[in-house]
């Protein structure tokens, strides 16, 4: 795969159930995070989206853990935009502690514009959205 998109997290007491391990809704909330800010890192906010009526909904997501995950551990989360697959934009999200898979994560979401009305699905989307997925499945842009 190509570079990943990163995100930094620690593990935090409001992430855990009372035993201080990660609970499960957090890894959807740190997935969510990851996405928008990898948006953002291609030169599209997510808040762009939603002020000209449109978003992406999670229509598939899986979640295979691993290994247990507590309070006070750090997290890098690899993130991968993958190819569209039909009207489907797929990621791929690996949890890792100190280099460790902890979990994995597959995503889809659809995109949806939102109109007086109601929801319709996009079939194609618009040329700024076109060229941040190119740029998305490209990954970072390394550092030398």
């Amino acid at each position: 795969m190509k570079n990943p998109w990163r995100l930094y997290k620690n593990v935090l007491p409001q992430h855990t159930d009372h035993a201080g391990v990660m609970w499960h809704g957090t890894y959807i909330s740190f997935l969510e995070e990851a996405r928008v800010e990898a948006l953002s890192n291609v030169g599209l906010p997510y808040v762009s989206l939603t002020s000209n009526g449109m978003e992406m909904p999670v229509v598939n997501l899986q979640i295979r853990y691993m290994k247990a995950v507590f309070h006070g551990e750090k997290l890098v989360l690899k993130s991968y935009c993958l190819p569209p697959n039909g009207l489907r934009l797929p990621w791929k999200t690996l949890f890792l502690r100190d280099g460790e898979l902890m979990a994995q994560a597959n995503v889809d979401l659809v995109l949806i514009k939102v109109g007086r009305s109601g929801k319709k699905l996009l079939r194609k989307f618009p040329a700024d959205l076109s060229k941040a997925l190119l740029d998305l499945q490209k990954g970072p842009l390394e550092k030398s």
